[in-house]
C-alpha cells in the first residue's frame, strides 16, 4: 500500500496544533506553582457548589472563609471525609430521580457506568463543566501530543475502538453510557475524515460480530493510528483478523459485509452505507497472504504511526503479545492514569509512561501505600509528595466527586515543574483488574455464597486468583463434602462465572469479548488454609497480624494453594 495523506490532513494538523499549543502552555504554566493552582480550582469547586445539598452539608461557606492555601486544604480536609462511591450513591440517586443542585449545580451531563465494589454499578455524574475542561479541551492537548512525537500521525486513517456513546437513561431521562463513545461522537467536525467506522458500529452487541466489523473497514485503510485502552482488544482484534481475513478480502473486493454474524439491519444499513467495492486493495490483500501466510498488522498497515494504549501495570503483558505485530517504527504512546471516575492527566511524551495529572482541572491529594489500612488516613498535596513512593490518588472534580478514593496504586516517578509525575502500578483494596474489568473482592464472595447455596454446596473455604498470562481467573473451593468432584466443582465455577457477569458489567464486557477468558477450577486438599496459614507464619508473617484476601493477584501466594490442590 502506498503512502496517501487523508484529505484535509494539514487542516487537522494546523487546528490540533493551535489548540494543543495554547492548552499545553497552560499547564506548563500552572505547574510552576502547584500550591497556587491547587487553591484556585478547590476554591472554584467550593464556590461553585457551596449552596448545593453536598455544600451545606458540608460547610462549603465555612471551608471558603480561609485566609491562606494551607488553612483551605486543612478546613477541607476537617469538613470532607475521604469517600467512595458508596458513600456518594444516596446523592447520585437523588440526581437520577431529576433532584437539582445535590452535588453540583444543576443536574449533570450524563452519566458514565462502571462496575462497583458491590453488584450494584456505579453512576458517575459528567457535567458539563467536566466534560469541556477535562476530556474536550485535553483530547485536543493529547491529539497535539501525538503529533509532536510523530507528525505523520493524522496523514492516514484513524481506528478507535470506544464504547458504545449512548446505553439508556436514568429515571429523569439524563442519558447513561460510554464517555469515550460521547469523546468520539463529539469530535471536531475537520476530524471526522479520519474514521473509517460509523459509531453504529460499536452498538453491535455481539463481540466478534462487532471485532469483525471494524476490522473489516480498518484494513482496507491505510490506519496510520490505532486508539484503544486496553491492549488486549488488539490481541482479540489480531485473532479475528487471523480467523477471517479472507472473509474481509471479499468484502473489500465486492463492498458487502459478511452476513456470517449477526448485525442488526440496523446498524448493518448504517455501515454498508459507507462501503463500495474496492478490488485494487483486495489484490493488495490476497498478495500479502501469498507472500506471508499470516497477515499481521506491520503488513497491511505499513505505516502506522501510533498504537495509543495503556502499557502499565498487567497491561504490558497484553502489549508484549502484538507489539512485533506492528511495524518497527511504530510508536507505542501510553494512554495515561484514568478511570470513569477521573481523567487524571495527560502523558506528553512517547517514550515514558508518566502521567502529568491536569492540577489545573482537578485538586488531587495522596495517601502514602503505608497507610492504605488506616481508617483516618493522611493525605499529602501535590507538592509534599516524593520521587520513588507509592501513593493511592483521592480526587475532587467539577463533577461531584468530593475527596474521593481512586483505590488505585500510582508511583511518583518525578516532576513536571511542581506537578508530580505519575505511574499507574495496580489497583488496592481487594480489586482486581486483569484488563480493565476491576472484580473486586466482595463481589466474588457474594458470587460464590450465593451460588454454592443454590447447588447445595457447603464450602468450608474458597479463594480466587487473577492469572495475568493466562488473561483469566482460577478459583481454589475446599468443600465440606470430600467426595465433591472436579466435574461438580467446575459447575459452580459455570456458575459464578455468570453471577460475577450479573454483578460486574465490566467483568461481562471483558468475558464476552473474551479478553478475559474462563475461569480455571481447583479443588483444594482438607484444612487447606489452616495449612496456608501456618506456612506463612513459618516464613515470618506474624499470627496476630495475618490477613487473607480472597481473591487476590499475588504470584506466590498462588503457588502456595497450588501445592494444596488434592492430586
Amino acid at each position: 500500500m502506498k503512502e496517501k495523506r487523508v484529505k484535509g490532513w494539514w487542516l487537522i494538523r494546523l487546528a490540533l496544533t493551535i489548540v494543543g499549543k495554547k492548552g499545553l502552555k497552560e499547564l506548563k504554566e500552572t505547574s510552576l506553582d502547584a500550591r497556587k493552582s491547587q487553591d484556585k480550582v478547590l476554591r472554584s469547586f467550593l464556590i461553585e457548589s457551596k449552596d448545593t445539598v453536598y455544600g451545606k452539608e458540608h460547610n462549603f461557606s465555612t471551608i471558603l472563609e480561609a485566609q491562606t492555601s494551607d488553612e483551605l486544604f486543612e478546613r477541607f480536609r476537617t469538613y470532607i471525609p475521604v469517600n467512595d462511591y458508596e458513600n456518594l450513591r444516596p446523592y447520585v440517586e437523588r440526581h437520577k430521580n431529576g433532584e437539582l443542585d445535590v452535588l453540583f449545580p444543576g443536574k449533570p451531563k450524563m452519566y458514565a457506568t462502571t462496575s462497583g465494589t458491590t453488584k450494584e454499578p456505579k453512576w458517575i455524574p459528567i457535567t458539563e463543566r467536566y466534560y469541556q475542561e477535562v476530556y474536550k479541551k485535553s483530547n485536543q492537548q493529547w491529539f497535539y501530543t501525538l503529533i509532536q512525537n510523530k507528525p505523520k500521525v493524522f496523514y492516514g486513517m484513524t481506528l478507535s475502538i470506544v464504547g458504545k456513546a449512548i446505553e439508556g437513561s436514568a429515571p429523569d431521562g439524563t442519558v447513561y453510557g460510554s464517555i469515550s463513545g460521547i469523546s468520539q461522537r463529539d469530535i471536531p467536525g475537520f476530524m471526522e475524515v479520519l474514521h473509517p467506522a460509523p459509531a453504529d458500529v460499536f452498538h453491535i452487541a455481539d463481540y466478534k460480530a462487532r471485532y469483525y466489523a471494524i476490522m473489516r473497514m480498518g484494513i482496507e485503510q491505510d490506519i496510520t493510528l490505532i486508539i484503544t485502552a486496553n491492549p488486549s482488544t488488539l490481541v482479540e482484534m489480531q485473532i479475528n483478523a487471523n480467523e477471517f481475513f479472507d472473509d474481509y478480502v471479499n468484502d473489500i473486493e465486492n463492498g458487502t459485509l459478511s452476513r456470517r454474524f449477526f448485525i442488526p439491519d440496523r446498524i448493518r444499513t448504517a455501515i454498508t452505507a459507507h462501503l463500495k467495492p474496492n478490488p485494487k486493495r483486495a489484490a493488495e490483500l490476497r498478495q500479502l497472504k501469498v507472500r506471508f501466510g499470516t497477515v499481521l498488522p506491520k503488513h497491511y498497515w505499513p505505516h502506522m504511526q501510533v498504537v495509543n494504549v495503556w502499557m502499565c501495570g498487567n497491561t504490558s503483558i497484553y502489549l508484549e503479545k502484538v507489539r512485533d505485530s506492528f511495524p518497527s517504527n511504530t510508536v507505542f504512546h501510553e494512554f495515561g492514569y484514568f478511570a470513569t471516575e477521573c481523567k487524571a492527566g495527560l502523558v506528553l511524551k512517547s517514550n515514558t509512561l508518566d502521567t502529568v495529572p491536569l492540577g489545573h482541572k482537578i485538586y488531587f491529594e495522596f495517601i502514602h501505600e503505608s497507610e492504605l489500612d488506616n481508617p483516618a488516613p493522611k493525605t499529602y498535596q501535590m507538592w509534599e509528595v516524593k520521587k520513588g513512593e507509592r501513593y493511592c490518588p483521592v480526587v475532587t472534580t467539577s463533577a461531584g466527586l468530593y475527596r474521593y478514593n481512586m483505590t488505585d496504586l500510582v508511583e511518583i516517578t518525578g516532576f513536571y515543574n511542581e506537578y508530580p509525575l505519575i505511574k499507574f502500578v495496580q489497583k488496592v483494596n481487594g480489586t482486581i483488574s486483569l484488563t480493565g474489568e476491576k472484580l473486586h473482592e466482595r463481589q466474588f464472595i457474594e458470587a460464590v455464597a450465593n451460588c454454592g447455596h443454590e447447588l447445595g454446596l457447603k464450602l468450608s473455604f474458597f479463594v480466587g486468583f487473577a492469572n495475568p498470562e493466562q488473561a483469566n481467573y482460577r478459583f481454589y473451593y475446599e468443600f465440606a463434602d470430600r467426595t465433591i468432584s472436579q466435574a461438580r466443582a467446575e459447575e459452580l465455577t459455570r456458575a459464578v462465572d455468570e453471577r460475577l457477569k450479573e454483578y460486574n458489567s465490566e467483568y461481562q464486557s471483558k468475558r464476552d469479548s473474551n479478553r478475559v477468558k474462563a475461569p480455571e477450577t481447583a479443588l483444594l486438599v482438607k484444612d487447606s488454609f489452616e495449612q496456608f496459614k501456618a506456612a506463612c507464619i513459618e516464613k515470618g508473617y506474624r499470627d496476630g497480624q495475618f490477613k487473607l484476601n480472597l481473591l487476590m493477584q499475588d504470584k506466590k501466594r498462588q503457588e502456595m494453594f497450588d501445592e494444596l490442590i488434592k492430586k
